[in-house]
């Protein structure tokens, strides 16, 4: 054999072995997460071949399929859809599923691997092959609460179990109609979705978990404080100046406290009223005490930087690296590069309840196979522990101080202690500020920890602030559930 054809044989005996390989990682490495990929329209189309699982809250759907006598088979039916949209998502038939559509899709039209023998045996029944259902964590009267007390701001409000991480209520507004986004019209699908990406308000925003995230403001003070009396050098007695204004060191920026003025009165003031009355220049003299690697470690504690499945995906809240002593005295009272989400902020207050444990969250309390038998069931897990319980406790005694005595007075409920923390964050120099509140109760027996975030400055610009239109909010929901 000449030199020539051997290399001609080498190179076809290499494409083979090329070919090989590929359609082998193909047919079986890849084979699991191809057919999971929204964007695989086979899978897709599959989905519709069976009717799909419902998507339960108490019991009752807010997500199911009826039969649409067209080539899809069946018509996916969202039962107050706005409600629930940021829960449930959609499924179009074009483009990508959303939310627990998206992430439970194999369980709801019945693939997943746990559902094969269940599958097999309506196969060999002869009945219709079906999904499994999902019951979710949220409770209605929580959910109608936060919708109601959110009304027409922009925004979302979050409600958790501290002692597990359930979400019990997550609104999100503004928000869209999914069964708009359901119908068996692709072009009709194209022009809705199209609509509400042009939308200025961005509906299709899930602010609880993500969007386009705000600064945290105020409410990043517990993450400060929580470092602080970590690191054993600070108790709530401990002091700072008290002057009415700071200039960052090595810059033109200055810090002044809400009004204008100090921190209370006198010439220092403690660590204790400077969160009671959320003042921002001693917690910025704190912050860069303490340093940006304290903070941001105690950040990460509480969940900042990482991502978490519930099972739908959510962004990760951002304490960024690296920052100067200026940066750093901002980001103490949560300015600056700091970013959050209402859920991230939910886990450092639900951690605080939970005596210095991080909860998992997680949307999903079962997954049922069509013959009623569980094929997984919520476990509480824990993410870790942030804080110690001395310092969860003094925490909770700070923040009820804030509530009774403090900067978040119009959360107090008559009967009931709550513990809590408003803020009311900067986005620029003309620009409206976002208004949050984070918080719990009872705060001696924590059943339900609540975040709430306003856009827009609730309407009023820069007028607006936590205390005036965030708390009210976090005291109707509160309210609602503890009465139910």
């Amino acid at each position: 054999m000449n030199r020539e054809l051997k290399r001609v044989t080498m190179v076809a005996l290499l494409m083979f072995l090329a070919l090989f390989v590929s359609s082998t990682v193909i047919q079986y490495a890849q084979a699991e997460n191809l057919a999971a990929d929204p964007r695989n329209s086979r899978t897709l189309y599959a989905s519709y071949s069976v009717e799909r699982g419902p998507i339960l809250v108490g019991g009752e759907p807010i997500a199911f399929s009826q039969p649409s006598g067209d080539d899809y088979k069946f018509q996916r039916v969202y039962s107050n859809g706005p409600l629930y949209g940021a829960v449930t998502g959609y499924i179009p038939v074009n483009g990508e599923a959303t939310g627990l559509e998206r992430s439970l899709n194999d369980e709801l039209s019945g693939r997943s691997s746990s559902q094969f023998f269940d599958s097999l045996n309506r196969l060999i029944s002869g009945q219709d092959p079906m999904g499994a259902s999902v019951e979710v964590a949220i409770d209605p009267v929580a959910q109608q609460a936060a919708w109601d007390a959110l009304g027409d701001y922009t925004g979302a409000v979050i409600v958790t179990e501290p002692s597990t991480g359930r979400i019990l209520a997550m609104v999100t507004k503004p928000t869209f109609d999914p069964n708009r986004m359901a119908v068996h019209n692709s072009e009709e699908v194209q022009v809705t979705y199209d609509a509400l990406l042009a939308d200025p308000g961005d509906p299709l925003f899930n602010r609880a978990t993500g969007g386009d995230m705000n600064p945290p403001g105020s409410t990043f003070k517990l993450v400060v404080v929580a470092a602080a009396l970590e690191s054993g050098q600070y108790t709530p007695d401990s002091t700072f100046p008290n002057p009415a204004s700071l200039t960052l060191p090595g810059t033109d920026a200055v810090v002044r406290n809400s009004g204008g003025g100090t921190c209370g009165g006198g010439a220092e003031v403690t660590l204790a009223d400077a969160l009671r009355l959320s003042c921002n220049i001693p917690m910025a003299e704190l912050g860069m005490q303490l340093g940006d690697t304290a903070i941001r470690e105690q950040a990460e504690k509480f969940g900042f930087n990482d991502e978490f499945a519930i099972p739908s995906a959510t962004e990760p809240s951002v304490y960024p690296r690296g920052l100067d002593e200026p940066q750093t005295g901002l980001s103490a009272f949560g300015q600056g590069d700091v970013r959050a989400t209402p859920m991230q902020m939910a886990m450092v207050s639900a951690a605080i309840a939970n005596g210095g444990i991080v909860m998992n969250p997680d949307l999903v309390d079962a997954i049922i196979a069509p013959d009623f038998t569980p094929i997984d069931e919520f476990q509480p897990s824990e993410y870790g522990r942030a804080i110690s319980e001395e310092t969860a406790s003094t925490m909770t005694r700070m923040m009820v101080n804030g509530v009774e005595t403090g900067a978040a007075s119009n959360a107090r409920i008559d009967g009931v202690s709550v513990a809590g923390k408003t803020g009311t964050a900067e986005n620029g120099e003309d620009d409206p500020y976002t208004l949050w509140f984070t918080g719990f109760a009872p705060a001696d027996d924590p059943q339900y920890a609540i975040t709430v975030l306003v856009e827009d400055g609730g309407g009023l610009g820069q007028e607006g602030y936590g205390n005036l239109i965030a708390a009210p909010i976090a005291k109707q929901v509160l309210e609602a559930v503890l009465n139910k």
